[in-house]
C-alpha cells in the first residue's frame, strides 16, 4: 500500500438521511483510518435526486462543520451533471445520446457519475455506501441482540489491494418486503406466485420463506465475521451464481481496466446485477471481507446512527402509506430489470422464464392487493410485458455502455 492514498465515499441519495449518517460516522471514520498508520486524504461524494422523494436542495446541505473539518465534501448537483455531459461531449467526443446513457441521475448513471468523478480526481478506491445502511452488525446471542460496530472503511482499505471489488456483507431488513399474513384471501401459494414472478438474484420465494421463520423478518449477523475472526474469501462464479450489491461494495480503481460501468434498463433496478455480470466478462477479482452493513431499507430504526440499539427487532408490517409505496417502487424496479437479467444469464430459456413470470402475476397480483391500500400490483404485468419487449435494446444498451467506459477510462487515465 502507498504511504499516501485517497478514498471516495459515494452516497447516491434521494432522501435526507444520507446528511445523518454522514455526521453520526465521520469521527467514527476517522478513527479506523488512524489505525493505518498512513495518510488518508477523504473524499465524501454526495449525489442527490430531488425527484426521488420531492426534496429540495437545502435537504441535503445539513453536514456538520466538523464534518467538513475533517474530510472533503463534493456534492454533484444537476448542474454538475449538465456540466459533465457536455465534458464528454467535447473532451472525451461523445455524442449527446452516449453521454446521457452514461452518466446523469438514476441508480447505473449515478454510480457511473461518481466513478467518473473518483478518476478526475485521481482516487484510488472508491466506496459505495447506501442511504439506508449503518455500519453495525446485530448478533443474536442468548435470545438478546448484541450490536457490534462495524469497521466497514478500514477492512475495504486494507483488503482492497488483493482485488479489484471487495464487498462486505449486510444483515437487519435484506429486502424492501414487508410482512404478510395470510388470510382469507392471501394464501401461501398465492405470495409463492407472487414471489415467483419477482424472482431475480436477491430475491425467490426460499429466501423469503427463510426469512418468514424469524417472527422479525431480520437477517442477524455472525458473530465471527461481526468480530472480524473470519478471513476474507475470493467470490467465485460473479455474474453467474454470486452477485455483489451496490452498497458495501469498494472499487480498487488502481486496477481500472477489470471495472466495468453501471448499468440498469430504464428507471429500473438491478444496477449491481448488471455491474456484476460485466466483472465476470472482465475476469475481476472480487473480495468477501469481514465487515457487515445493516440495512434499514424502511427508515425505521434511525436511533442506531446515534446508538440507541433497539432490544427488540420487530417486522415491517404496514405502519403507513410510505411502506406500502416502497415496496410497489421496489417490485416496479426488480419486474423492469428481470427480462435483461434473464436475457443475460440463460438465453436459452428466457421466454419459458418470462412466460411463467406473467403468468404467475396474472394468478397473484389481485390476491396481493387485497393486502394493501395505496397499491395496485397489477401495473407490474404491464411492466414485465413492456420491458420484454425492449430487452434486446436494453442489451445493446448494456453493452453500448461499457464499450463507452471502456474508451473513457483510457483517456482519462492517459490525460
Amino acid at each position: 500500500m502507498k504511504n499516501k492514498i485517497n478514498v471516495g465515499i459515494g452516497f447516491i441519495s434521494g432522501r435526507p438521511n444520507v446528511c445523518k449518517i454522514i455526521n453520526s460516522y465521520e469521527q467514527f471514520i476517522e478513527e479506523q483510518l488512524e489505525k493505518l498508520g498512513i495518510e488518508v486524504n477523504i473524499t465524501i461524494y454526495i449525489l442527490y435526486d430531488l425527484n426521488y422523494q420531492h426534496t429540495i436542495r437545502t435537504d441535503f446541505y445539513g453536514i456538520l462543520p466538523k464534518a467538513y473539518k475533517n474530510m472533503r465534501i463534493k456534492y454533484i448537483t444537476p448542474e454538475n451533471i449538465l456540466e459533465y455531459e457536455k465534458i464528454l461531449m467535447s473532451r472525451y467526443e461523445l455524442s449527446k445520446e452516449d453521454a446521457k446513457l452514461f452518466i446523469g441521475n438514476g441508480y447505473a448513471k449515478s454510480r457511473n457519475t461518481i466513478l467518473y468523478c473518483a478518476m478526475q480526481h485521481n482516487m484510488d478506491y472508491i466506496l459505495f455506501w447506501d442511504d439506508d445502511e449503518y455500519p453495525v452488525a446485530n448478533v443474536m446471542s442468548n435470545n438478546q441482540i448484541q450490536w457490534i460496530k462495524q469497521e466497514n472503511v478500514l477492512q475495504h482499505i486494507k483488503n482492497i489491494d488483493n482485488a479489484e471489488v471487495t464487498v462486505g456483507y449486510r444483515c437487519g431488513m435484506m429486502n424492501p418486503i414487508p410482512y404478510i399474513e395470510y388470510t382469507n384471501e392471501i394464501k401461501e401459494e398465492d405470495y409463492k406466485n407472487f414471489i415467483d414472478a419477482l424472482e431475480n438474484e436477491v430475491v425467490s420465494w426460499e429466501k423469503i420463506k427463510k426469512i418468514r421463520e424469524n417472527p422479525s423478518c431480520i437477517e442477524y449477523a455472525n458473530l465471527d465475521i461481526a468480530e472480524g475472526k473470519t478471513k476474507p474469501e475470493y467470490v467465485e462464479k460473479v455474474g453467474k451464481e454470486n452477485f455483489v450489491l451496490g452498497s458495501g461494495i469498494c472499487i480498487n480503481l488502481n486496477n481500472i481496466d477489470s471495472i466495468p460501468a453501471f448499468y440498469n434498463p430504464p428507471n429500473a433496478r438491478g444496477e449491481d446485477t448488471f455491474f456484476s455480470c460485466a466483472l465476470r466478462n472482465k475476469n475481476a477479482r472480487v473480495l468477501k471481507i469481514p465487515t457487515y452493513h445493516f440495512h434499514d431499507s424502511f427508515l425505521q430504526f434511525t436511533g442506531i446512527m446515534k446508538e440507541k440499539y433497539p432490544k427488540n427487532l420487530n417486522k415491517i408490517s404496514f405502519v403507513d402509506n410510505e411502506v406500502e409505496q416502497r415496496f410497489l417502487r421496489a417490485t416496479i424496479g426488480w419486474t423492469r430489470y428481470k427480462p435483461l437479467l434473464y436475457y443475460i444469464k440463460d438465453r436459452k430459456n428466457y421466454e419459458k422464464i418470462i412466460e411463467e413470470a406473467r403468468d404467475k402475476l396474472k394468478k397473484s397480483v389481485k390476491k396481493i392487493n387485497t393486502e394493501f391500500i395505496t397499491c395496485d400490483f397489477s401495473c407490474l404485468i404491464k411492466e414485465l410485458n413492456k420491458y420484454d419487449k425492449d430487452v434486446q435494446k436494453h442489451y445493446e444498451e448494456y453493452i453500448k455502455v461499457n464499450e463507452l467506459w471502456d474508451k473513457l477510462k483510457k483517456d482519462i487515465r492517459g490525460r
